[in-house]
C-alpha cells in the first residue's frame, strides 16, 4: 500500500465536535480507517457512536441541528459531506441496524435501488430515452454477483417481506458492494439482530471485503466480536475517545473498564436509617414481555423492601420492558408475587391496586395529559382507578362530581414537596421544563401512595441540573418515605450514584446483580453479556 496523502487513509476524522442544543455530545473526536482495515468503535449507549456515523454519512439530523465542528478528510482531501447522496458519490455505504429495505421489492430490485439498469425499447428508439425499460436480466446478473461474494444461495428475485431476518442485513452488504466506487463501508450494529451462526458468517463476509481494499467501520456492543475482527479499536465514551489500541494489544476487560469507568459520586443517604432490610417485597419468576426493541425473555429478580434497586444494560437488551411489563402496559407472562401474593399481569388497574406505580420512560406519550392542568395531571390516575378526588355522599362516590378543592390541595402539596417551578396548578403541562414535567409525572405516581414505585429513565431528555434533583427526590422518597425504588436507566453513571445493587439485562435476561461499588470492568463485562464465560475462562 502506498504511503502517499490519497492512500494512507481512507477517511481522517479531525477534531469532530457535536452539540443538540446546547448539550455537547461529542468532544474533538479523532479517528482515522485506512483502506483495507477494519476498524471497531465501541462504547456504551449515548456515547456518540451514533452521532459520528450520522455525520460521516451526512445525515439530515446533523445539519438541520446546526452542523458540526472539525474537518473530514476523505482519501486526503477535505470533504464536506451534507447528504447520503453526498456520501454515496465519494463511496461511503452504510449497512443500518434498521433494515433500510423496501418489502415489497425482490431482493434485486433492493440491491439495485436507484441505480436500476436500463435498456432501448422500440419505443424509446422513436420517443426518446423516457421510454426505456429496465434490463431485467442485467440487474439480476448485478445482484447474483453480490450475493455469491457473501456467499448467499438464495433466489435474488424473491421477495423481501418474509425473508428471515439474517437474510435481509446480507442483502443490506450486498446493495453496499453493488456500488461500483464503495471505498468505506460502515456497519452500525450489524449483528444485533442476528443468530450466533449468522454473526459469524457476517464477520467473515466484513473480512473477505477489507481484503479487497475496502476501509470498514464497525459499530458494536459486542466485545468479543472486536477481538475476532478488527484490527485497531477505538474507545468512547461520553461524546470523547477515550482510547485507541490495535487489536493485538486490546482485551475484553480493558476496552469494558474504557467504555465504562467514571468517577461515581456516590450519594450519602443511609446515614440515618437503620439497618438495611432483608425482607423481599416483591418476587419476579420467568416473567416474558412482548415489548418491541426490548422484550424480556424469561427475567428471575427479587426486590428487597426498602432499596434502591437499579436495573440496567445496553439498548434493546429489555431492560426497559420488566417495569412496563409487570405495570400491564404490553403483554406479559409469568408470575410476580408482592409479599407473597400474586398480582394479576396485563392489568395496569390490579397492578396500581396492589400498590405499585409506574413514571414511563415515555414522558409525553404515557406519562402527561400535556394539555391540561397540572392538578389534573396529578390526581387523574388516582381518581380513575383509586376513586380519590371525588365527593362521596352516603358513602357512594359521584363519578361526574369531583372535588376540585382536594384536588388542589394535592397539587399544592406536591407542587411544594417536590419543588415544582410553576406559575400554580392550573398551569398547562405542554408549558412547563423537561424536569418539572418529570416531577409532575412523580407526583401523579406518589398520589396513587404506592409501596413500590418503578421509576423508567426518569433524567431522559431533561438538563444536568434538573437531572440532580430528580435524583436527590428519589433518595429522599426512599430515605425518609422507606420508599422501595425501581429505577431503570441507561445512565450507568446515575444507577451507581444512588441504588442500592443494580441489575444488568442482557438479552432479555437478567446477566447478574452487582454492587454500585463493583469495577467499571465488571459492569462492562455484564453489559456485554461476557461477565459469565469471562468468569469461567478465569477459573480455568
Amino acid at each position: 500500500m502506498g504511503e502517499n496523502n490519497s492512500t494512507k487513509y481512507v477517511i481522517e476524522l479531525k477534531n469532530i465536535e457535536k452539540e443538540y442544543f446546547g448539550n455537547k455530545v461529542l468532544k474533538g473526536v479523532n479517528l482515522s480507517v485506512r483502506p483495507g482495515e477494519i476498524h471497531g468503535l465501541v462504547g456504551e449507549n449515548g456515547a456518540g457512536k451514533s452521532t459520528l456515523m450520522n455525520i460521516i454519512f451526512g445525515m439530515p439530523v446533523i445539519f438541520s441541528t446546526g452542523g458540526y465542528s472539525g474537518e473530514i478528510l476523505f482519501e486526503g482531501n477535505t470533504v464536506k459531506i451534507k447528504s447520503p447522496k453526498d456520501a454515496m458519490e465519494l463511496g461511503i455505504g452504510m449497512v443500518h441496524q434498521e433494515f433500510m429495505l423496501l418489502p415489497g421489492f425482490t431482493i434485486t430490485e433492493n440491491i439495485k435501488l436507484n441505480r436500476e439498469i436500463l435498456k432501448d425499447s422500440i419505443a424509446s428508439r422513436f420517443l426518446g430515452p423516457q421510454l426505456k425499460t429496465l434490463d431485467i436480466e442485467a440487474m439480476r446478473r448485478d445482484a447474483r454477483k453480490a450475493l455469491n461474494e457473501l456467499g448467499m444461495t438464495v433466489d435474488e428475485w424473491l421477495p423481501i417481506a418474509g425473508l428471515p431476518v439474517g437474510y435481509k442485513q446480507f442483502v443490506e452488504i450486498a446493495r453496499e458492494i453493488d456500488k461500483r466506487n464503495v471505498k468505506l463501508l460502515i456497519f452500525d450494529e450489524p449483528t444485533a439482530v442476528l443468530t450466533e451462526s449468522e454473526a459469524e458468517k457476517l464477520l467473515g463476509a466484513m473480512k473477505m471485503l477489507a481484503a479487497k481494499g475496502i476501509g470498514i467501520l464497525f459499530i458494536t456492543h459486542r466485545l468479543y466480536e472486536v477481538l475476532a475482527v478488527a484490527d485497531n479499536i477505538t474507545v468512547l465514551r461520553d461524546g470523547e475517545k477515550v482510547g485507541s489500541m490495535k487489536r493485538e494489544e486490546a482485551s475484553i476487560e480493558k476496552i469494558a473498564q474504557m467504555m465504562v469507568g467514571r468517577k461515581i459520586e456516590r450519594v450519602e443517604k443511609r446515614q440515618n436509617k437503620a439497618e438495611k432490610s432483608e425482607e423481599i417485597i416483591m418476587s419476579i419468576r420467568n416473567l416474558y414481555v412482548d415489548m418491541p426493541g426490548e422484550m424480556v425473555k424469561g427475567v428471575n429478580l427479587d426486590i428487597i423492601k426498602g432499596e434502591i434497586l437499579g436495573i440496567g444494560g445496553l439498548a434493546g437488551q429489555g431492560k426497559i420492558g420488566i417495569a412496563n411489563g409487570i405495570m400491564g402496559l404490553y403483554r406479559a407472562k409469568g408470575e410476580v408475587y408482592k409479599n407473597n401474593k400474586k398480582i394479576e399481569l396485563n392489568n395496569t388497574r390490579k397492578a396500581i391496586e396492589n400498590g405499585l406505580a409506574f413514571v414511563s420512560e415515555d414522558r409525553r406519550g404515557v406519562g402527561l395529559m400535556l394539555d391540561n392542568s397540572i392538578e389534573l395531571n396529578i390526581a387523574i390516575g388516582a381518581m380513575q382507578v383509586k376513586g380519590m378526588f371525588l365527593k362521596t355522599f352516603f358513602g357512594v362516590n359521584w363519578p361526574r362530581l369531583v372535588d376540585e378543592r382536594k384536588i388542589r390541595e394535592n397539587a399544592l402539596k406536591y407542587i411544594k414537596e417536590l419543588d415544582i417551578r410553576c406559575t400554580g396548578p392550573t398551569q398547562i403541562t405542554r408549558r412547563l421544563s423537561g424536569g418539572n414535567q418529570q416531577k409532575v409525572c412523580i407526583a401523579k405516581a406518589l398520589t396513587l401512595e404506592p409501596d413500590i414505585l418503578f421509576v423508567s429513565e426518569p433524567t431522559r431528555g431533561i438538563d444536568i441540573g434538573a437531572k440532580k434533583l430528580v435524583l436527590d427526590l428519589l433518595v429522599k422518597l426512599n430515605v425518609e418515605r422507606g420508599m422501595t425504588i425501581v429505577m431503570t436507566s441507561s445512565e450507568l453513571g446515575e444507577l451507581r450514584s444512588i441504588c442500592d445493587r443494580i441489575a444488568i439485562v442482557y438479552n432479555g435476561k437478567i446477566e447478574g446483580i452487582l454492587s454500585p461499588y463493583d469495577s467499571d470492568t465488571n459492569f462492562g463485562l455484564m453489559m456485554a453479556g461476557e461477565y459469565k464465560s469471562h468468569s469461567k475462562e478465569a477459573v480455568r
